[in-house]
C-alpha cells in the first residue's frame, strides 16, 4: 500500500510540474533565435539573373484584427534588396528582401458597443507606442535602433506545382505562383517562415526584364516570438503584457507585400546596416 501512494504522489507531482511548465509557457513563449543580420543566400543556379528590387514601388502592409479594435499598418517604399532568378527554372531562385521599419504608419479602427466598427483613424500616441514596442524609438541608442529598424526575409528555397521553365509559357507576362521559404529578421529575432508568392516577369523579347512579387495570402508573424512586447520605454517593459491587451491588441500581425524588380539595375540601398549576421 505505501509503494501505491508514493507512485501516486510522484505521478501527481510530475503532472503539477507538467502543469507549471505548461503555464509559463502561456506567460512567456519560446523567443526566436537572436540575429543581427541575414545574409544573401547563394544562387542557386549559374544562368541566374540578378533582379534589383525598386525601393519607391514597393508596399508592404499589416493587419492586427483583435476583438476590440483593427489595426492597420503599411510600410510604402521602403523594401530593397535583390532576387537571384533563373528563367529555365523558378525553383532554383532564392534572394533577400530587407524593409525599413522607420517609415511605418499605424491606422486604428475601434469597435463600438453596439458592436460595429468606427471610422478608422491615425493615433500619434498609438504610433509612438509601436515604435516603443518595436525599439525603433527617439530614446532607443542609435546602434540599437538601427538594428531593430531593419526586417528582412531571405529566401533559400521555392517550390511550385505549376511550370517552372518560364520559356514554356507565352506572352510579354507570365505568371507563376510558388512557395518561398526561408528566414524571417524582426526586431533581431530570426524565426523560418514560408511565404505564397505570385511572381509576373515581363518579357521583352526573349528575356525576362523584369517581375513583380506579391504574396498570394497574408504571411502570420507572431509578436511575442520575436519580443514586440508593451514597453514603456527604451529597456522597460510595460505592466499590461500581450495577454492583458489581447481584447486590443492581436498577437499576431498578417502581413502582405508587394514589389517589383529589375534585371540588371543596380540594387537600391536597402535599410540602415547592421553589424554581425546569421546564417
Amino acid at each position: 500500500m505505501k509503494t501505491i501512494r508514493t507512485g501516486t504522489l510522484l505521478l501527481l507531482a510530475l503532472a503539477a510540474a507538467g502543469l507549471a511548465a505548461a503555464a509559463c509557457q502561456g506567460e512567456q513563449p519560446s523567443l526566436a533565435p537572436a540575429a543581427t543580420e541575414l545574409k544573401p543566400p547563394e544562387p542557386k543556379a549559374p544562368a541566374a539573373a540578378a533582379f534589383a528590387i525598386d525601393r519607391a514601388g514597393s508596399k508592404v502592409e499589416l493587419v492586427m484584427d483583435a476583438p476590440q479594435e483593427k489595426i492597420r499598418g503599411r510600410i510604402a517604399g521602403a523594401a530593397a534588396g535583390t532576387l537571384q532568378v533563373d528563367p529555365a527554372d523558378v525553383t532554383r531562385t532564392t534572394g533577400l528582401i530587407t524593409v525599413d521599419l522607420s517609415t511605418i504608419e499605424l491606422f486604428q479602427t475601434a469597435v463600438g458597443d453596439d458592436g460595429k466598427p468606427g471610422e478608422e483613424k491615425k493615433s500619434d500616441l498609438q504610433n509612438q507606442h509601436a515604435r516603443t514596442w518595436l525599439e525603433i524609438s527617439k530614446d532607443t541608442p542609435d546602434d540599437v535602433r538601427a538594428k531593430n529598424e531593419k526586417a528582412q526575409f531571405a529566401i533559400r528555397s521555392i517550390s511550385t506545382s505549376g511550370e517552372k521553365d518560364l520559356s514554356k509559357l507565352s506572352g510579354a507576362e507570365r505568371t507563376v505562383t510558388v512557395t518561398a521559404s526561408g528566414d524571417l529578421l524582426l526586431h533581431q529575432r530570426q524565426s523560418p517562415r514560408t511565404v505564397e508568392l505570385v511572381a509576373t516577369f515581363r518579357y521583352e523579347g526573349d528575356r525576362p526584364a523584369s517581375v513583380t512579387v506579391k504574396t498570394a495570402k497574408p504571411f502570420p508573424v507572431g509578436l511575442a516570438e520575436h519580443d514586440v512586447r508593451p514597453r514603456e520605454a527604451f529597456g522597460k517593459l510595460a505592466q499590461k503584457t500581450l495577454e492583458v491587451l489581447s481584447p486590443k491588441v492581436a498577437k499576431e500581425a498578417m502581413v502582405t507585400l508587394e514589389l517589383t524588380a529589375t534585371a540588371g539595375a543596380a540594387p537600391t540601398a536597402p535599410a540602415a546596416a547592421a553589424d554581425g549576421g546569421a546564417r
